[in-house]
């Protein structure tokens, strides 16, 4: 009863990850190395649910989101360079998923410029129009219909025996020569993690009212819901590998490519999954993405923020979620307007901002004023910081990669 109490937050957030941008990359890692990607999927897991883990209990301890709490613990002026950043990042973010919306829905030949305006207006009904409560559960809704995935990959005939032998095992060493293995690898990583989710998380978690005595419940919450989001794309990987790895098929530009390349080998039913799962999780993401970025900027330089207030408590709040809902889907209704490089150039913030992040949040955690006997101890410190090392590492060679690709 606890845990159904809790519910939604860390579930919700996990599973927004799995956006059009995270599709792509799990579908693309399929298509161009089959089953040979799958042994990711373990540490993946593993270094989402203790990054997650740490917000939601730094929301349950302190009652506040994670940009208040850095803002009261180490200035405005650093908390509003990190606004920008994650403003600009996250726009980009919103591109992309309207981007998937309109890919997705011209699979089943609507336009998008018919698809794109409605989406944008049931996207911004839903929370100026909604509380928190209701919001919530609609979110786990959408949340559930990723099962699309994991249905696709069963109706694709795997070859079950390779694929979990392959996601056990490590890859041998005549991988590691090709860069192009190296660079998917590092893709496949460091989608998991990204600065957004952490203040939704954590703001989620406060608005939702969890506290220290529920905190156990909702630690189970966080951990369920990495574990659902990975067998998610664990499977949408497995299905990109049967059907367009095994038949050449790894071509493939946007995550709606995806879909249409299985058509031919998997079957009607495998393709309106595959379309109907991008169109779920592309809508989900482009509801979540601005939400979190009006939550992290309001708390951040301490304006009112909620779904539960109304529109004349929290203007700043509902104007922000507004604008980049409306500036986002105007974007990709521009005639050839270059969204691929867009999306880049976001990704590319995202990894410089990323480490920031993770370091405060280290820092923050381990404060024992500020934490109690909530700090992390020995055990949850060397996880994390190997955590936080590990992706600042991918990070790094990631962006190097993407600037040399780009010069």
């Amino acid at each position: 009863m606890m845990l159904l109490a809790v519910l939604g937050p860390g579930f919700i957030t996990a599973n927004v990850d799995n956006d059009a941008g995270g599709i792509f990359t799990y579908s693309l890692a399929g298509a161009q190395y089959g089953y040979k990607l799958l042994w990711t999927m373990i540490p993946i897991t593993l270094a989402l649910i203790v990054v997650q883990e740490m917000c939601a209990r730094m929301g349950a301890v302190t009652g506040k989101g994670l940009s208040d709490l850095i803002r009261e613990e180490f200035g405005l002026r650093i908390t509003f360079v990190m606004m920008v950043l994650l403003v600009i990042v996250n726009f980009g973010n919103v591109i992309a998923e309207f981007s998937g919306i309109a890919g997705s829905l011209q699979l089943f030949h609507m336009s998008k410029y018919i698809s794109v305006p409605i989406c944008a207006a049931l996207v911004w009904a839903l929370v100026v129009l909604g509380d928190y409560k209701n919001v919530e559960k609609i979110f786990l809704v959408a949340s559930v219909f990723y099962i699309a995935y994991i249905i696709a990959g069963v109706l694709g005939r795997p070859d079950w025996h390779t694929a979990l032998v392959e996601t056990v095992k490590l890859p041998g060493r005549e991988v590691w020569s090709d860069r192009k293995y190296i660079y998917m690898t590092i893709g496949v990583i460091g989608t998991t993690i990204t600065p957004w989710m952490q203040f939704y998380l954590q703001s989620s978690i406060v608005e939702k009212g969890v506290s220290v005595r529920q905190y156990r419940a909702s630690r189970l919450d966080v951990i369920v819901g990495s574990i659902f989001t990975d067998i998610v794309a664990w499977f949408i990987v497995v299905v990109c590998a049967v059907t367009l790895y095994t038949h050449g098929m790894r071509d493939i530009q946007v995550p709606a490519d995806a879909a249409e390349a299985m058509k031919p080998v998997a079957g009607d039913y495998a393709f309106i999954l595959f379309a109907a799962g991008l169109f779920n999780a592309s809508l989900f993401a482009a509801s979540i993405l601005p939400l979190s970025t009006a939550y992290t900027v309001c708390e951040g330089l301490g304006f009112e923020s909620g779904v539960d207030k109304r529109f004349g408590q929290a203007p700043f709040f509902y104007w922000l979620y507004t604008i980049l809902i409306v500036a986002g889907a105007a974007v990709v209704l521009i005639p050839n307007f270059p969204l691929v490089p867009m999306t880049i150039l976001s990704q590319v913030l995202n990894g410089v901002l990323l480490p920031i992040v993770l370091i405060f949040m280290l820092k923050l955690i381990n404060r024992k004023e500020l934490m109690g006997t909530w700090t992390n101890n020995l055990w949850l410190n060397l996880v994390a910081w190997t955590t936080a090392v590990v992706v600042i590492g991918l990070t790094a060679v990631m962006l190097w990669n993407t600037i040399q690709g780009l010069f």
